[in-house]
């Protein structure tokens, strides 16, 4: 990877990004909620997963 320019290598991370490769069961159903439109529904799993702290 030395080999690649910035530019390259900012493309390269946005898509690692994009990877659903989260390890919280939970932040993977939020996410799916959203792309399926079920916007209230991982709002509330969302509020599920904020630090109570």
């Amino acid at each position: 990877m030395d080999h690649l320019d910035p530019g390259e290598r900012r493309r390269l991370l946005e898509q690692c990004w994009q990877l659903e490769c989260d390890i919280d069961p939970m932040i993977l159903r939020a996410r799916q909620l959203r792309h399926q439109g079920a916007w209230p529904q991982a709002v509330c799993l969302e509020q599920e997963l904020l630090p109570l702290f």
